[in-house]
């Protein structure tokens, strides 16, 4: 099983970008998939995670505005749209599947399968 994120870089204050993260090995028919990031100098936290095989959907509340995770079961990918981004969105944004969806939770310790991460730098 092996995840792949993409989309990082520079971006500006008040940008949007897309992240993907494309699996091999891991169909998107059972269980769960996520996204997390970890901030310079702080500890990894949770973003949104989908339930692959009922599509529930469930956001940290910080997330709710700004962040859309979505998925498409033929290639296999997972994506995060982030919009108006902020500098405090810096970040190595990372994907993740697990079992059940409570393997979920923040901070993303029951997920069995990670990617290595993709950086994000929001600066002018």
């Amino acid at each position: 099983v092996q995840f792949v994120e993409s989309g990082g870089g520079l971006v500006q204050p008040g940008g949007s970008l897309r992240l993907s993260c494309t699996a091999s090995g891991f169909t998107f028919e059972h269980g769960v998939v996520g996204w997390f990031r970890q901030a310079p100098g702080k500890e990894r936290e949770k973003i949104a995670c989908i339930n692959v095989g009922g599509g529930k959907t469930t956001y940290v509340d910080s997330a709710l505005r700004r962040f859309t995770i979505f998925d498409d079961k033929p290639k296999n990918t997972l994506y995060l749209q982030v919009r108006d981004v902020k500098p405090e969105d810096t970040a190595v944004y990372y994907c993740a599947a697990g079992t059940r969806h409570e393997d979920c939770a923040d901070p993303g310790s029951g997920m069995q399968y990670w990617g290595k991460g993709t950086l994000v730098t929001v600066n002018v």
